[in-house]
């Protein structure tokens, strides 16, 4: 057990306990397997929560002679943000609908008001969910699913209120307020309303943690009596269903992380026999939409960078190519209105918004934006008969802006731009997009933001944010935390690393599989090209990451520690080894595809084993490294951080700090409130500044 009698004077030590596995005649040897309770997702052990609240004594303790500072940045980035704000209305049917935040409310209110009366009209004006009700007395709230009917009569919404990503699902009469009777325990994922708004499709996740069905709930019928639409076999897919885009077809998916499967179901008709688009096959993904008689579908059949084809609704698999894939246009996705489509995809690394004519298709009308490096797309546009276009935009440097986009006119009109209390101006800041030559050759592109007076001499700190991994880009994004380090001189760095698709499809199968240290490379590199550029120098260099970006930042304190003045690691994936061992563990199956499957591929085991930075912790001085976790989490398992944390006390040989932060009643995200996570992005922010020597900046 650790020794909590000292965890004030001294970091808890994990004590270590015999525990080995072998595979494929390797024996590995894992002494804090213990840290992991047999009884999860209950942890109920008393040595492990009595380790764990340590840790967090601990942490507490180290903390507590910069409590002024995260009291002072917590102020600042809460002084950024607009208490009593708002959404810009957005009509669906009869109803406009928005979100409001009241003064001091950590949780959201959402309204609604007769379209009759315009956007701007008052008259009738409701609220159908207030989150920060149902957030009461919970230490988590999260709402997940929030669908209202077709008939504007009724609102299935499903919450999560201990970060388990368990959410329950309950309806609610919008006539009368009062909620009907009807719960749907253990769903995940969206809830889907049948024509003439008899019932809901939803997904019921398994003791696993899994969603392999797609299931009719009649509304007022007994739970027990809901239909199973479909049922997935292979564990290591997931299902999902939505609306087509007239609103006629349930598309039910089923897909990995690199092959799909889709099925139409007459909306009219849920338990009608489901139409088969196209059968699966390995390393194919698509998705389809449906509008009249053609079904649309976005695939990456026959080019890497998708295609766009169409098909007739009697013969779904009959894919006739609309737009051909390209090398240079990297196809994300497309949207369907009555009288035009979007597309939307990357040229260069920059997100494209493209209208087309269904008489024209491949002939483009690109959106233009006003700045040379954004990020821009589609926002909330639920009418498939409209006119205009919603569409979201911000950069490093500026806020966050609501365009209304006349595709008759080509003509973009603000609606809304990111208001910030305190005071923003955007002249007194500059964004750059510089490339890096990575060890391989390979021109990394990497997104910068600072000061317009901050010395370009290498005297500057300099934090790199990366992630990495499952073709998950990162944007050029704003962000009014991020202020408060730029403000004190750093100099704020996204790497658009390989593993992420930023630059195409390509560039996220070279970081992964048996290409995955490219993602490490690239970061290391880029954070040395940047000093050799100027931008900064060895030590002053912080880096943050989360989630399998936490994988990245393990890797690269193994590989690299001397660069790091100190690194932030986020619910950080970094047992990767014995994670990708556990079939019964609810993401493993579904991250073969992504990872490799070290239990049946000695190759993939042996290179898992090589990079997985809890089994490569070694003897040797590591920078200062604040790391946290969620006891609930069900992405990144709670005991992930923990055994990494109590092997890093064990093997290194520094001084520098290691702290622990578990949450002990969040998951994956953290604290969910709006000032509660600013509160946890302040104590980040305060580490990194502390092991930086400018917390007094």
């Amino acid at each position: 057990m650790s020794d909590t009698a000292t965890a004030l004077s001294g970091p808890p030590r994990a004590v270590k306990k015999p525990h080995s596995f072998t595979h494929h005649h390797i024996t590995v040897e894992d002494p804090y397997n213990w840290l992991r309770d047999p009884g999860y997702p209950r942890v109920t052990d008393e040595e492990i929560l009595t380790h764990l609240k340590a840790e967090n004594a601990w942490f507490e303790t180290r903390m507590a002679p910069h409590e002024g500072l995260i009291e002072t940045l917590f102020k600042e980035m809460r002084a950024r943000i607009k208490e009593d704000d708002g959404s810009v209305p957005q009509k669906d049917g009869d109803w406009y609908y928005w979100v409001e935040y009241q003064e001091g409310a950590q949780y959201k209110q959402w309204w609604r008001k007769p379209a009759a009366g315009g956007r701007d009209g008052t008259e009738g004006k409701v609220v159908i969910l207030d989150e920060a009700a149902l957030a009461e007395g919970h230490e988590y709230f999260r709402l997940g699913a929030f669908s209202v009917s077709m008939d504007g009569t009724k609102l299935a919404y499903a919450i999560d209120t201990d970060g388990s990503e368990r959410f329950n699902a309950r309806i609610k009469d919008l006539t009368t307020g009062e909620l009907l009777e009807d719960t749907i325990p253990g769903t995940l994922g969206s809830l889907v309303w049948v024509a003439g708004d008899s019932g809901i499709v939803y997904s019921l996740a398994n003791e696993n943690w899994r969603t392999d069905n797609a299931r009719l709930h009649r509304i007022g019928t007994p739970i027990a009596d809901d239909v199973e639409l479909f049922h997935e076999d292979d564990e290591g897919f997931r299902v999902g269903s939505g609306l087509s885009a007239d609103e006629k077809w349930l598309v039910i998916g089923s897909s990995d992380h690199e092959t799909s499967e889709v099925r139409l179901v007459p909306a009219a008709d849920p338990t009608a026999a489901p139409i088969l688009v196209r059968e699966r096959k390995a390393g194919v993904e698509y998705d389809v939409d449906v509008a009249g008689d053609t079904v649309w579908v976005h695939t990456n059949d026959d080019h890497e960078n998708f295609r766009l084809a169409k098909a007739p609704l009697a013969a779904p698999g009959a894919w006739e190519t609309v737009l051909e894939g390209s090398d240079d246009f990297y196809l994300t996705g497309f949207d369907l209105f009555r009288d035009f489509f979007v597309t939307e995809g990357r040229l260069a690394g920059l997100d494209q918004v493209q209208v087309r004519r269904y008489d024209n298709p491949t002939v483009a009308e690109p959106v233009e934006f006003p700045e040379a490096s954004y990020s821009a797309g589609m926002a909330d546009n639920p009418e498939f008969d409209t006119q205009v276009l919603r569409l979201s935009y911000n950069s490093m440097i500026t806020p966050g802006t609501v365009y209304e986009y006349d595709p008759a006119r080509r003509e973009l009109t603000v609606l809304k731009v990111q208001e910030i209390p305190s005071g923003y101006d955007a002249s007194q800041y500059r964004t750059e997009r510089v490339t890096i030559t990575a060890r391989d050759g390979t021109e990394v592109p990497v997104s910068l933001m600072m000061r317009a007076d901050t010395p370009l001499d290498g005297t500057a700190p300099l934090h790199l944010y990366g992630y990495g991994a499952y073709g998950h880009a990162i944007s050029p994004y704003f962000s009014t935390g991020r202020l408060s380090l730029v403000d004190r001189g750093f100099i704020f760095a996204i790497a658009h690393i390989r593993g992420g698709d930023d630059l195409g499809r390509r560039w996220y199968k070279d970081g992964k599989l048996t290409k995955r240290t490219n993602t490490f490379n690239d970061f290391v590199d880029v954070a040395k090209g940047l000093i050799a550029k100027g931008y900064s120098s060895k030590g002053r260099v912080t880096a943050s990451g989360g989630s399998a970006g936490g994988e990245l930042m393990g890797a690269i304190v193994n590989s690299d520690p001397d660069i790091w003045g100190a690194v932030v690691a986020q619910v950080p994936f970094v047992d990767v080894l014995n994670t990708m061992l556990d079939a019964s563990l609810p993401l493993t199956p579904g991250e073969w595809p992504e990872w490799g499957n070290p239990i049946e591929d000695p190759a993939a085991f042996d290179l898992i084993r090589s990079y997985s930075p809890y089994d490569q912790v070694k003897a040797q001085a590591y920078p200062p490294m604040l790391v946290t976790g969620g006891l609930n989490d069900p992405r990144v398992t709670y005991w992930e951080p923990a055994k990494w944390v109590a092997r890093l006390r064990e093997m290194k040989t520094d001084e520098n700090e290691l702290l622990m932060k578990m949450n002990m009643g969040a998951g994956h995200g953290g604290k969910s409130g709006r000032f509660d996570s600013l509160r946890e992005i302040a104590e980040e922010y305060a580490f990194v500044l502390w092991q930086t020597g400018t917390a007094s900046a």
